[in-house]
């Protein structure tokens, strides 16, 4: 029998099916094939099984970047311990959303496997064909040799947020980054960490976001300008800002807002820019606001080692070498430039003026904003906008090329938006008043009785003039060196409220028992800190004195109502003590705010605090802790919650034990309602774990408004927002924030690698020398003569040298309520409760404050009534000084 036949009789006699071409007849070859087929029935089933689980193995495992592909294509490896989805998604659709990343293949290497969720999403062929898993660790070279990580063009290290222990989390992350540099050191870094104190041990990376030191940071910032973690959050995800343009109510503005980012260009290259050289840096920001619609923030000189400077103010003049830094709907370089001729200019402006000759009172008006964050990017102003003219659908990719001629009067030309692409000169009379448009800041009613006035009709001299607006004086080019120059005078100046600190200043309240000085801190509470100049005390306090609520040798108080401070205090209710809570008390003691402004701040624990955190927090003013929690009542009314205007809650660690994922939430959620039940006259901002979880916030089950807006989520969501979110009237006024909402921030940085020190230098981080800092400036009814955006851009230039960058406005309906409007009546408000509910609550207060020993006067019926999410006309520039 031949070598061939001798297999072939094998695999027929193997497979059982026996054809009978081939016989056996001596009995020691029956005897031989009887053990072949039986050792073969008890072998190869154990055979194919292990080839069974070594293919399934290796598809968990995933496959290999090869090195061809990865010589020829570029491609990120992401790193992580854990993989969750929604963290994942967020990557990939903030990672894609940059056109120039489109070609890119991203590397997933993590020591898990994938969840039935995250294989979901790698099926889907938009991902399928750009997303690589691998499973292994970023410690073994051979893992990493597999992901081509010596050719990759970054590596992201994100940290397990999830984690039980934040430390052991920083430590898994700092491991990774030494494997990675030992291994690829060309390869840069993008290390995302949670503890400030751990930020040292990954120095050498490009670039790194320590999540507890933004978050702080934002919600320090939050307590005194409403609305900065919205504003900062929509800053750094890139959106379509295309989100609620189906509606006619604030959802439309709101939602073209989101769409502005953090451009920056070479002003010597700039369009946008490059004609101001030589002038001054606010002339610059104003005009090109004016004719193009963007906001020009901050620069950074074409120096070594130079940092961004944010509105360095008019006495900088602008370089050709300076890079400028401006808020917009779209980088310049995507932008087109449309010109127009005067024969095209005149035609417009008669189309124009015809329509707002024709428009009734009550169209084209928008709904009222509902607590609304804006940005001042391209489409978000609609600056110049004739009365009642709707928004156009035209792209906001479009920047017109607009005269060049310099603006000699003291009011900037009616026109439409830049976003539109028209530049439209009316007669001076016209001139005065057209700056009335969709975005206003006076009620519609009044805007049109002046509009329609001087538009109709030819009115008397003498009458017309009782019309117009107060002039404003036109943004210099260059600051005077000589300060008594013969210039113009400001006719009106603004009332609005600006707790800005004054030379003269009255601060004998303050300085009875402590005196303050200003400096840096004496004392660093991490390795890697930026120092800030703020308020200091002239001697620290001793540590036993940091506690509210225990008697000393040195004070005998027990509760916050003894210490009669002059400004409501701030609550900050946290698990445990952690060194990044400096981040949070210097941003309100910063040196620019005027000490008679400065409010106490109470921190709530639930685990003592050790030597180097009391240490630290010894040489500010008005800063104590106590022992507590936001769940017991007798804690909350000690650290005196009753005299407080803002409560803000950190997220619990322990809270992670929960068995459900997004259950992390329920204490914190749960507790925070409890709190607004009993003090609804508090404003409660909640940090959360997962941001879908924000719905719960301050739920009011029969709020018509609040299903409405589940509705607008759901619907964005479909259509493929990744920040559907931002329409939850919570998220929208500032009161809910999600450490995973920074992500993004590192993410972008791959692009645009000035993001991190930008983030820092607005939330207060860091500090540079002629560098401006975030300001919030509240409009009174004084100031509604101005009427417009672009007119208080003009004011603010040409007076204070500010910059303002957002809005955040609330406005109450009078008239007829819209489909947005929500009715503040006290009776139908169901967060207040029935009279009877009130009444019970007021007595078990009142019952608390007594057994506690706390004044029962301080307690009224005005701590029931809500902070409503629309209230009176209310608009806060968002600044830079």
């Amino acid at each position: 029998m031949s070598f061939f036949v001798a297999i072939y009789f094998t695999i027929v006699t193997f497979s059982t099916v026996g054809y009978g071409d081939i016989q056996v007849y001596i009995w020691p070859s029956q005897f031989y094939i009887l053990c072949m087929i039986a050792s073969a029935i008890v072998v190869l089933p154990i055979q194919l099984e292990e080839i069974a689980y070594v293919m399934i193995e290796r598809q968990k495992q995933g496959g290999t970047y090869s090195r061809h592909r990865a010589q020829n294509e570029r491609h990120v490896v992401v790193c992580s311990t854990t993989l969750h989805y929604d963290q994942f998604i967020d990557f990939l659709y903030e990672f894609y959303a940059h056109p120039l990343l489109q070609d890119y293949f991203v590397v997933l290497l993590s020591p898990c496997e994938l969840d039935l969720s995250l294989k979901t999403l790698l099926q889907v062929p938009l991902w399928a064909q750009r997303v690589i898993y691998i499973q292994g660790s970023a410690l073994k070279d051979h893992d990493l040799n597999r992901c081509r990580m010596d050719d990759a063009e970054a590596c992201f290290i994100l940290t397990s947020r999830n984690s039980m222990d934040r430390g052991e989390a920083d430590q898994q992350a700092i491991l990774r980054a030494w494997a990675i540099k030992d291994f690829a050191r060309q390869v840069p870094l993008f290390v995302q960490m949670l503890k400030p104190e751990n930020k040292f041990h990954v120095q050498f990376a490009e670039y790194v976001v320590c999540e507890d030191e933004f978050k702080y940071a934002l919600l320090a910032n939050n307590c005194l300008c409403p609305g900065t973690s919205t504003f900062v959050t929509l800053l750094i995800h890139t959106s379509r800002g295309v989100e609620g343009r189906d509606t006619d109510t604030w959802h439309h503005m709101y939602g073209k807002c989101s769409g502005n980012e953090v451009y920056n260009i070479t002003c010597g290259s700039s369009r946008f820019f490059g004609e101001y050289e030589g002038k001054s840096f606010t002339f610059a920001s104003f005009h090109a606001h004016k004719k193009y619609g963007v906001a020009l923030v901050g620069l950074q000189k074409a120096e070594p080692s130079a940092r961004i400077m944010l509105n360095p103010g008019p006495r900088h003049i602008l370089k050709a070498t300076d890079t400028c830094f401006y808020m917009n709907i779209t980088r310049e370089e995507n932008s087109a430039f449309i010109s127009h001729s005067p024969k095209d200019e005149k035609q417009r402006e008669k189309c124009l003026i015809g329509k707002a000759n024709d428009h009734s009172p009550s169209d084209g008006y928008p709904s009222a904003f509902q607590t609304a964050i804006a940005g001042v990017g391209t489409i978000a102003l609609e600056l110049h906008h004739i009365g009642g003219s709707k928004s156009p659908t035209t792209s906001p990719h479009h920047v017109p090329n607009a005269d060049k001629e310099e603006d000699k009067s003291h009011t900037p030309p009616l026109g439409r938006s830049a976003a539109e692409g028209l530049h439209i000169k009316m007669p001076s009379r016209s001139s005065e008043i057209g700056g009335m448009d969709n975005n206003h800041l006076m009620p519609p009613n009044m805007l049109l009785i002046g509009l329609h006035c001087c538009i109709l009709s030819d009115q008397e001299p003498d009458f017309f003039f009782l019309l117009i607006r107060p002039s404003i004086m036109p943004v210099q080019e260059v600051m005077s060196s000589d300060p008594e120059d013969d210039q113009l005078k400001d006719e009106k100046p603004l009332h609005a409220q600006k707790q800005v600190a004054i030379e003269a200043e009255d601060v004998s309240i303050w300085d009875e028992e402590d005196p303050w000085t200003k400096g840096l801190p004496p004392i660093t509470p991490y390795i890697g800190y930026s120092p800030s100049y703020c308020h200091l005390l002239s001697k620290p306090k001793n540590i036993c004195c940091l506690e509210l609520d225990q008697p000393c040798e040195h004070s005998s108080w027990r509760h916050a109502a003894e210490y009669n401070w002059p400004n409501n205090n701030i609550i900050l209710a946290a698990e445990y003590a952690s060194v990044a809570m400096v981040d949070f008390v210097v941003p309100l003691r910063t040196h620019w705010r005027p000490k008679h402004s400065l409010k106490p701040i109470v921190i709530i624990i639930e685990k003592r605090p050790d030597t180097c955190f009391l240490e630290s927090m010894a040489c500010f003013p008005m800063v104590y802790y106590m022992m507590g929690s936001i769940e017991n009542l007798d804690h909350m009314l000690r650290a005196g919650i009753l005299q407080s205007d803002t409560v803000v809650v950190v997220d619990k660690e322990s809270s992670k034990l929960a068995e459900e994922e997004y259950m992390a939430d329920a204490n914190q959620i749960v507790a925070v309602q409890t709190l607004f039940k009993l003090f609804p006259h508090v404003s409660i901002i909640t940090e959360l774990t997962h941001p879908s979880n924000m719905r719960f916030m301050q739920f009011r089950a029969k709020d018509s408004y609040a299903h409405k807006m589940a509705l607008k989520t759901k619907e964005e969501k479909e259509k493929g927002s990744q920040i559907a979110y931002m329409f939850r009237l919570p998220f929208a006024a500032g009161n809910v924030f999600s450490a995973s909402m920074l992500d993004t921030l590192l993410y972008q940085s791959f692009v645009k690698n000035y993001m991190i020190n930008f983030s820092r230098q607005l939330l207060g981080l860091d500090q540079a020398q002629d560098s401006g800092y975030l300001c919030e400036l509240r409009i009174t009814s004084e100031d509604i003569w101005i009427r417009t955006y672009g007119r208080l851009y003009q004011k603010l230039c040409s007076t204070t040298h500010e910059i303002p960058i957002g809005i955040y406005r609330t406005e109450l309906p009078t008239d007829n309520k819209s489909e947005c409007s929500v009715s503040m009546d006290f009776e139908e408000n169901s967060s207040c409760g029935s009279p009877e509910e009130k009444k019970e609550i007021a007595s078990i207060i009142r019952a608390k404050m007594k057994k506690l020993d706390l004044p029962e006067e301080e307690y009224g019926m005005q701590n029931l009534v809500p902070i409503c999410w629309c209230q009176s006309i209310e608009l806060m520039p968002i600044c830079w000084c």
